[in-house]
């Protein structure tokens, strides 16, 4: 860890995470960004593992980023912060993660495949976060793109809004400057002077005075004098501007810096974040970044658990400053705790700092109170402030866990908090009913990778297998049930009469007891034992073993023995009894519906509706949304949607996407119900 480096002032800093699909380039033109200006002596290379960003095993064998990382550089006194986000849509979650911290999202797109899914996804996902937006297309220099139709593609899919601030030339070995010093160079296609004009239009729309200058000047408007209804422009979405490069030859890489210090927002520019002071979203708090004196606010977006540092958390300056040392509150919590060390990140290298102002992005390690999320404050006025939340994408694909090495339970289970501190889209649910332990995640590629960390780095080994599905029973109409129970056993004796009655429920009612017991004739100490033994065939199933539902039980009359009869002779009875009354009352199975959304490509939608006939779903509709897509709403059972991440990535061709949520639960049909009879009956027999 370096010695502390120089404090800068909040009008001189940038942060900027740089999104896109895998394959966009983002660490590459990242490592070419650092070089340039002087970050570094050389850019790394992902093929050879030697990048700034991507500093992990599983990174540098997979030659993918699969964590957010953190590195900064600086040029003409400003203080740029680049957040590098992983672009498999499996790690959708950890690049979601930290947009909370910055102020412009630099989306990344393929010269050679043009708008993809995570395009589509983290332009939105910027939108509804309100940050100003850049789109950078990378790779120009390479063989048989064609810019022009990538540029008219990404109009069409996102609007007129996104104008080119340069333009290729010499078939993509050089760019042409459209916006500070309009180039004289002839571009590949479009022209230097049309494209300036435009986005000069585009600007001043926002401001009447700068427009009355504009028209009367005859286009003679100086940057400075752009500046502000820029800014504004980038805020309002009103403005997206797009910049072509090459991170291999470095075409563009001298300009895309200027265009990141001299046109992208700072801290006291971009749209503020939204806070909350109370339990809803509704009322929000401004919290000013240009306060230097004001309270001390800061938000986690980040939290690692390294072998070496222990728990490490990044968090940004809202808010004030902070210093070295200082003692702040965690949320609401009434004691403090101290910052001994602040930290900036240039990949996995820490550098201490001694003090952070407003905008700043630094880390604090060994807090345990930490997590994504929380507000660490030096003031009881932000006690109740919260952040907006992150809507993250619902971890479906799931695996049941099972311990190949007996006694690790303890380890297992500080391994699989520490991962879900880490990452947002980690689950791990407990099925009391299959008695599983489940870990679910965005896909197989992104559980494949916990999993190894679970073995490299905790020294756990797991096998897994696909999780349970959580059936259910119930009955279909009323019946009556009866039960004695009476054993003598040469001393006192056992004896317990009971007879009851069951009645379905709605769908998602749950379970009712009812005592309509009159005239004693089971003393009241013993209803409590008569529900319990209802309440063990609820839990254990009665035809295929899974838990019984929507049912109320009427317990209205039975004997009783003065001196026999005990509170176990009454659970038996009650067991028995209910048993009797299930079997007369035509038990069914029922099997869990989820509501699944798929978008897809337009010409995958006959594959998407067909597969989804096939495995009993029913199609609610679809709607055509941007980029030529099409968002498919279908009911299926999920029993049948066990491997679908899969299959959608065979039929389009990885271009599908899904969301997927339980939404009910319906009869299964006879011969499902048949197979899961025939599973229980041995099982129960054993």
């Amino acid at each position: 860890m370096a010695a502390s480096q120089a404090l800068h002032s909040t009008k001189n800093i940038r942060n900027i995470a740089v999104v896109g699909h895998a394959g966009s380039g983002k660490t590459t033109l990242i490592e070419a960004l650092l070089e340039k200006s002087g970050a570094i002596k050389s850019a790394g290379s992902v093929n050879k593992g030697t990048t700034v960003c991507d500093y992990t095993d599983q990174e540098k064998r997979l030659q993918h980023s699969l964590e957010a990382s953190m590195c900064h550089l600086e040029i003409d006194g400003t203080f740029i912060n680049l957040l590098d986000t992983p672009g498999y849509p499996d790690f959708m979650g950890r690049a979601l993660s930290v947009l909370p911290a910055v102020d412009t999202a630099a989306i990344v797109i393929n010269a050679q495949t043009g708008v993809e899914l995570v395009t589509q996804r983290m332009m939105d996902f910027s939108a509804q976060r309100k940050l100003c937006r850049l789109i950078i297309i990378n790779k120009i220099d390479a063989e048989n793109v064609n810019l022009e139709g990538i540029f008219k593609e990404i109009r069409k899919t996102f609007g007129r809004q996104c104008l080119p601030l340069n333009l290729p030339a010499q078939q993509g070995k050089a760019i042409a400057d459209c916006f500070f010093e309009p180039a004289d160079e002839t571009p590949d296609f479009a022209s230097v002077e049309a494209a300036h004009t435009e986005i000069f239009d585009q600007v001043v729309e926002l401001d009447d005075e700068l427009m009355e200058a504009y028209l009367e000047q005859d286009d003679d408007i100086s940057l400075e004098q752009l500046h502000d209804p820029f800014e504004r422009a980038l805020r309002a979405g009103h403005l997206i501007p797009v910049c072509f490069v090459s991170s291999e030859t470095g075409a563009g890489i001298q300009q895309l810096l200027r265009i990141l210090s001299k046109l992208m927002p700072n801290p006291m520019e971009g749209n503020p974040p939204e806070f909350f002071n109370d339990q809803g979203e509704e009322k929000i708090v401004t919290i000013s970044a240009g306060d230097v004196d004001s309270h001390f606010v800061g938000h986690v977006f980040k939290v690692n658990v390294d072998p070496y540092v222990g728990q490490l958390a990044t968090f940004r300056v809202h808010q004030g400053s902070v210093k070295k040392g200082d003692q702040v509150f965690v949320g609401d919590q009434r004691k403090t705790v101290r910052l001994a060390h602040l930290y900036q990140a240039q990949g996995k290298n820490l550098t201490e700092i001694s003090t952070a102002v407003s905008g700043d992005l630094c880390s604090v390690s060994k807090i345990e109170d930490l997590r994504f999320g929380s507000v660490i404050h030096s003031s009881h006025d932000e006690d109740e402030l919260h952040m907006k939340s992150v809507q993250m994408p619902a971890p479906m694909y799931g695996v049941a866990l099972e311990l190949m090495q007996r006694g690790q339970e303890k380890k297992l289970s500080d391994a699989l908090r520490k991962l879900t501190t880490e990452d947002l889209s980690v689950k791990v649910e407990f099925n009391a009913q299959a008695n599983e332990t489940v870990l679910r995640g965005m896909g197989e590629l992104h559980l494949r990778m916990v999993l190894e960390r679970m073995k490299e780095e905790f020294g756990i080994k797991i096998s897994t297998h696909p999780p349970k599905i959580a059936y259910l029973e119930t009955v279909t109409r009323e019946a009556e049930g009866h039960h004695r129970h009476k054993k003598q056993t040469g001393g006192a004796g056992q004896f317990g009469e009971v007879f009851l009655r069951i009645e379905p429920l709605p769908r998602g009612s749950g379970f009712e007891f009812s005592n309509k017991v009159v005239g004693g004739t089971i003393p009241r100490q013993f209803i409590p034992a008569v529900e319990k033994g209802v309440k063990q065939v609820l839990d254990d199933g009665a035809i295929a073993g899974y838990p019984l539902q929507d049912v109320k039980v009427i317990v209205y009359d039975g004997k009783y023995h003065p001196v026999d009869s005990k509170e176990v002779a009454f659970v038996a009875a009650g067991k028995r009894a209910f048993s009797d009354a299930i079997s007369k009352a035509e038990p069914i199975v029922l099997e869990p519906i989820a509501k699944i959304e798929v978008t897809t490509p337009s010409s995958h939608v006959g594959d998407i509706t067909g597969h989804l006939s096939g495995v009993r779903g029913r199609i609610a509709g679809s709607v055509a949304v941007a980029g030529n897509r099409v968002r498919i709403s279908a009911e299926v059972p999920l029993a049948e949607l066990g491997n679908y991440q899969t299959t959608l990535k065979s039929l389009t061709a990885g271009e599908g996407s899904f969301t997927m949520e339980l939404d009910h639960y319906e009869r299964t049909p006879p011969a499902v119900q048949k197979d899961l009879e025939k599973a229980f009956r041995p099982a129960a027999n054993n």
